[in-house]
C-alpha cells in the first residue's frame, strides 16, 4: 500500500513538473484568447503571401553611371566572431578579410524546410567555431563549422506548428537572446541549449535585436520599441509610435552609438534617437516620402549604420545621411539599399534589390559609379532580385533570389563573375575567419573560403 501510495506521489510529481514551466510563465496556457491570437497569426500569414505575390514598388533606381573617380578602400579585417545582427551595434560592417570563395568548406542539411512560400532568413551567427542558426520552424541549432550538432532547442507548442517562425538572435555573455514573429522573446545558455526564462509580449516584433548593458533592444508591430531587462525578459520602458498596418517581411534596425543612445527606425519611416537608461527621445525624424496616408504601408529600410558623427541608411526610395547627434540632413540621394549599407574608406556600397550595385560618396551622397550587377547572368536568368551583399577583401558579393552569388570590384563597380549556389532564397551573407557563411531555403548551411 505504502509503495503504491509513493507511486501515485511520484507520478503526481512529474505531471506537476512538466506543467510547471507553464505555471511559472504563464504564457503557454491554452485559453481562448491565446488559441484565437495564433489563428489570427495564420490568417495574417496567409494575407502576406498573397500581398507580396501582387505589390510591386513605384519606383526603383535604374541609372548606369561610368565610374567619376578612383576608389580607395580601407584594409580588409578579420574578424572572430559574429555575435549580433550584422556584426556590432554600430551595424558597420566594412571591408572584411576572406580568403575566397572557390572551395566548399561545408554543406549540409540541417532542420526542416516547411514553409517554402516564406522568404526571410534568419543570418548565421557564429562564437568561435560554433554556428548558431534556426529552420523555419523555430528550432535553433548549435553546430560546429564540420557540421557536427551539438545542441538543438525548440520552444513552440504544438499549436503552433501551423504558423512560420521568423526567428532573430543575438549573443551576450554567454546567452543567445532571441525574438520572433509571433511575440516570445526569451533567452537560453549558448553552452547547453537551456532555457533561461521566457516571456510572451503578444504582439510580433518586427526587428533585428541588440543586448547591450544588460539590456535587450527590440520593435515590434505596432512600432512600440522596447527595451527588456536581459536577466528576465521584464519590461524597462517603451516607446509607443505611430502605427502602420505592415505587410513587408522586413525587419526594421536598431543599433547603438559609441557613446551608448538607441537609434531606431520604426515603419512609419520614424528614426529615433534615445538615451538607453530612461527612454527618454533626444530627436526623432520622419523620412517618408510621400504625404499619402498609405505611404509606409510597404515600407522597407536598410539597417541604421553609424559612422563616427553620422548615420547613414536607405528608407523607402532613398538613402539618408543624418547627423548623429541632431538628426539633421546632411544629404539624401534617390537611391535604395536591399541590405546594410557598407562604408569603406570615403565611400558607400550598396546593391538594390534591382540589381543596381551602388557607390556613392560618404560626404555629399554623390554616385560615383552605378552598374546593373544582373547582366552578367544569362538573360533568362536576370529575372530575379539581390537580397543581400557583403563586401570581402576588396569585392562585393551579391545573393540573388534565384541562387547566383555575383563577385563585383569595389574598386570598379563592375560585376566579375558569378556562382551557382541552389536554392530560389539565402539568408544574409557573413563573413568570419575568412570563410563566406549563408544558410539556404532548404536549410543547408553553406560556407566557402
Amino acid at each position: 500500500m505504502i509503495i503504491k501510495k509513493i507511486s501515485i506521489l511520484f507520478l503526481a510529481f512529474i505531471i506537476l513538473s512538466n506543467c510547471s514551466f507553464d505555471t511559472k510563465t504563464g504564457i503557454w496556457g491554452d485559453s481562448a484568447k491565446e488559441k484565437k491570437r495564433i489563428a489570427d497569426l495564420e490568417n495574417k500569414q496567409k494575407e502576406i503571401i498573397k500581398v507580396q505575390k501582387i505589390y510591386s514598388s513605384d519606383f526603383f533606381f535604374n541609372k548606369e553611371v561610368s565610374l567619376s573617380k578612383s576608389i580607395s578602400l580601407s584594409k580588409p579585417e578579420n574578424n572572430s566572431s559574429w555575435v549580433m545582427p550584422n556584426l556590432n551595434y554600430q551595424n558597420f560592417l566594412g571591408n572584411l578579410y576572406l580568403s575566397g570563395i572557390d572551395n566548399t568548406f561545408l554543406k549540409k542539411k540541417i532542420g526542416k524546410d516547411k514553409f517554402e512560400l516564406f522568404q526571410s532568413i534568419t543570418p548565421i551567427l557564429i562564437a568561435e567555431s560554433n554556428i548558431i542558426f534556426s529552420d523555419d520552424n523555430g528550432t535553433i541549432f548549435k553546430i560546429n563549422d564540420n557540421g557536427r550538432i551539438i545542441w538543438k532547442k525548440n520552444i513552440y507548442k504544438k499549436s503552433y506548428k501551423k504558423i512560420y517562425k521568423n526567428l532573430v538572435f543575438s549573443m551576450y555573455e554567454g546567452n543567445i537572446y532571441i525574438s520572433d514573429n509571433i511575440g516570445f522573446v526569451y533567452s537560453i545558455d549558448l553552452n547547453n541549449g537551456h532555457l533561461n526564462w521566457i516571456k510572451n509580449y503578444e504582439v510580433p516584433i518586427k526587428s533585428n535585436i541588440k543586448v547591450f548593458d544588460d539590456k535587450i533592444f527590440l520593435i515590434n508591430q505596432d512600432n512600440k520599441i522596447l527595451c527588456l531587462d536581459s536577466r528576465d525578459g521584464s519590461l524597462i520602458w517603451n516607446i509607443f509610435s505611430i502605427s502602420s498596418f505592415i505587410k513587408s517581411k522586413n525587419l526594421l534596425s536598431v543599433a547603438i552609438t559609441r557613446d551608448g543612445e538607441l537609434l531606431a527606425i520604426t515603419s512609419s519611416a520614424d528614426v529615433y534617437k534615445i538615451k538607453l537608461k530612461t527612454g527618454e527621445i533626444i530627436w526623432s525624424r520622419n523620412t517618408a516620402d510621400s504625404l499619402y496616408a498609405d505611404a509606409t504601408d510597404f515600407f522597407v529600410s536598410s539597417e541604421i549604420v553609424i559612422d563616427n558623427d553620422k548615420i547613414f541608411f536607405s528608407s523607402g526610395s532613398n538613402m539618408f545621411s543624418l547627423d548623429t547627434d541632431t538628426g539633421k540632413t546632411n544629404w539624401i540621394q534617390e537611391v535604395n539599399s536591399v541590405s546594410t549599407p557598407i562604408i569603406s574608406g570615403e565611400n558607400i556600397f550598396i546593391v538594390s534589390n534591382h540589381g543596381y550595385f551602388v557607390i556613392l560618396d560618404k560626404n555629399t551622397g554623390e554616385i560615383i559609379s552605378s552598374s546593373n550587377i544582373l547582366k552578367i547572368l544569362k538573360r533568362k536568368k536576370q529575372k530575379t532580385k539581390v537580397n543581400s551583399f557583403i563586401m570581402g577583401s576588396d569585392k562585393i558579393y551579391s545573393m540573388t533570389l534565384n541562387g547566383f552569388l555575383i563577385t563585383s570590384s569595389a574598386t570598379s563597380g563592375k560585376p566579375e563573375n558569378f556562382k551557382k549556389i541552389g536554392g530560389s532564397n539565402i539568408s544574409n551573407l557573413t563573413i568570419n575567419n575568412g570563410k563566406l557563411y549563408f544558410l539556404t531555403d532548404k536549410s543547408k548551411v553553406l560556407i566557402l573560403n
